[in-house]
């Protein structure tokens, strides 16, 4: 398409965009592409339709949004004004029809993707396509449409699964439908700001698709860059940012185990560490700020819908063939920071004794803050083990809906309110499990109940400054000792962070061989990690690969320890570094 005339570089004006998925990528995206002012070649603006199955859980946000509101919660600047304004005037509408996209010129696909033990599960996407299949089969106009997945792949999918699927309906690619993924980078709570203004990638299978989708999407990512390469690359650079964000974190978890048990303060410790590392951020003293630095922030646990799947994605083809398993500082950080609630868990009983028939309050079910997302959540599995332990149990969000389907799977929902004084009356623990800018603004509402709970544990570092003291309350939090760290042991977190992320370069760098010898099947998809590395440092989450190579000295005997750094250099040891060919 040619941004200025709205037209597709090889026919007819565009005139209507399909997005199948009304998630929290599919809703931002349909309605800024149907507020993009594209022309169709006419006086109307282009029209997008949004398509969502009629499923139980999700099947009401088709009439939301036809009524003019956002099927999105939490807090999402922006995103409700554009949905009014592209609904009233006819540009967005959302169906449950995929016939109603059988003629579009573009077709999002924003379907949500997931894991099932080392592999991915790609049911929902899977039914998607095969429901797209069919209807353009029976496409009348003579162009074909540009299919591109936002959805998170695992490496390869595009051309073993996506291709052949859309194959088996008659459609073969680059004759009757041009693939093409760019992978989102949206975050719960900045969903706007962070489509128009992050650089985005954009992959294909073939280098005229990739200029296609380039154009398109010039019309909304107004302040990013676009950011083009080959389908695998993109593939294998969005599951990278995660997984190593999982990495950061679990690498934060330990350091901040092994300074609770020492009374260590781990906030000066990170900033300290991070300082040496040239890669800072204000999370340690901002509740509100995204953590980007090279040491991220440890809370009760890693949730949401990426982090605890994309490490498994990313290493899927190795892993189907059993490689790699034992070696894996990515699959080291995944059982690391599934402990996290188990950790936390414990340490309140170790100072407070055992929550059998006490009342705890976890304050934030959403994984995220000011978000509604309850996808994996840490706050979820915290609670399952406390009233494993026989307490009992009441969560709190103020934006969590109460028949949250996760909730129901957990069959937590008669233990969930969003009435803030009802959860706190009487309760004897509270553990503060998501920094929702709500807890901020009513501190005094927290602590107004003489009734309330007696020990407070913040869990997510919402109170930077520490919790209210008045005497008659126990207080503390993940990482909260008393000592300042040492310079040995400043010294010892910092090189084994140096381990641990030249062992995870080591483990991508070998998974990009792999996969050049087995799946890139011509010079356009070949994939380089100067490349790679390139790419994702172009994430807004803080994602610096280093250049493979040797891991240098191992840790010194200040007394910390770690398992990731144990990890990085045992794989080392048992592969070596073998000679570079896909730099």
């Amino acid at each position: 398409m040619d941004k200025r005339n709205g037209t597709l570089t090889a026919g007819r004006p565009l005139r209507e965009i399909g997005v199948i998925g009304a998630g929290i990528v599919g809703v931002p995206m349909a309605a800024l592409l149907a507020d993009g002012n594209i022309s169709s070649g006419s006086d109307s603006p282009v029209s997008v339709c949004l398509i969502q199955r009629p499923s139980p859980t999700s099947g009401w946000k088709v009439d939301a949004l036809n009524s003019g509101r956002s099927p999105i919660g939490g807090l999402e600047p922006g995103l409700q004004d554009i949905i009014t304004r592209t609904v009233a005037r006819g540009s967005l509408r959302a169906s449950h029809d995929y016939g109603d996209i059988r003629e579009a010129d573009v077709i999002l696909v924003c379907v949500q993707t997931d894991k099932k033990g080392l592999e991915p599960d790609y049911g929902p996407l899977e039914s998607a396509l095969a429901e797209l299949g069919n209807v353009l089969q029976e496409r009348q106009s003579p162009q074909a449409p540009v299919v591109v997945f936002e959805s998170t792949l695992a490496p390869t999918t595009m051309t073993t699964r996506i291709r052949d699927i859309f194959l088996s309906f008659g459609l073969v690619e680059g004759r009757d439908i041009h693939l093409g993924n760019s992978p989102n980078r949206v975050m719960p709570g900045f969903l706007v700001e962070r489509i128009g203004t992050s650089d985005k990638i954009v992959g294909g299978l073939a280098p005229s698709t990739v200029e296609r989708i380039q154009s398109l999407y010039g019309s909304i990512v107004r302040e990013g860059r676009l950011l083009p390469t080959n389908s695998l690359t993109a593939e294998i650079v969005k599951t990278l940012e995660n997984a190593y964000r999982d990495v950061r974190i679990a690498y934060a978890a330990e350091t901040a185990r092994y300074c609770e048990t020492n009374d260590i303060d781990f906030y000066a410790l990170r900033d300290a560490v991070n300082s040496r590392l040239a890669q800072e951020d204000e999370a340690s003293s901002d509740a509100s700020a995204v953590p980007t630095g090279g040491m991220l922030l440890p809370t009760i646990g890693v949730g949401g819908h990426c982090l605890p799947k994309d490490g498994i994605l990313l290493l899927w083809r190795k892993l189907e063939r059993g490689e790699g398993i034992n070696n894996s500082l990515i699959l080291e950080s995944r059982r690391i920071n599934e402990e996290s609630p188990g950790a936390v868990l414990s340490r309140l009983i170790r100072d407070n004794g055992s929550p059998a028939g006490k009342t705890v309050v976890l304050l934030g079910t959403a994984y995220r803050f000011n978000s509604e997302d309850t996808r994996n959540s840490p706050t979820i599995a915290l609670a399952l083990l406390i009233q494993q332990y026989g307490g009992r149990v009441i969560l709190h969000d103020p934006y969590v809906r109460p028949d949250d389907q996760n909730l129901k799977a957990a069959d937590l929902t008669t233990c969930f309110t969003n009435q803030l004084d009802e959860a706190l009356n009487g309760a004897d623990w509270c553990v503060i499990c998501t920094s929702h800018r709500f807890y901020r603004e009513n501190v005094d509402l927290l602590f107004a109940n003489s009734g309330g709970p007696g020990l407070w544990y913040d869990g997510c570092r919402c109170f930077p400054e520490g919790l209210p003291q008045d005497g008659k309350r126990r207080t503390g939090g993940i990482g909260d000792g008393i000592q300042p760290p040492s310079d040995a042991l400043i010294e010892d977190v910092t090189r084994g962070f140096r381990g641990v992320e030249k062992g995870t370069a080591n483990e991508v760098d070998s998974l990009i061989g792999f996969l050049n010898r087995e799946y890139a099947g011509d010079p356009f998809n070949r994939v380089k990690y100067r490349t790679v590395r390139e790419l994702a440092a172009t994430c807004g989450t803080g994602c610096r690969m280093v250049e493979p190579g040797p891991l240098g000295q191992e840790m010194p005997s200040s007394g910390f320890s770690s398992r990731l750094v144990t990890k990085a250099f045992q794989a080392y040891e048992r592969t070596g570094h073998p000679e570079r060919t896909n730099r």
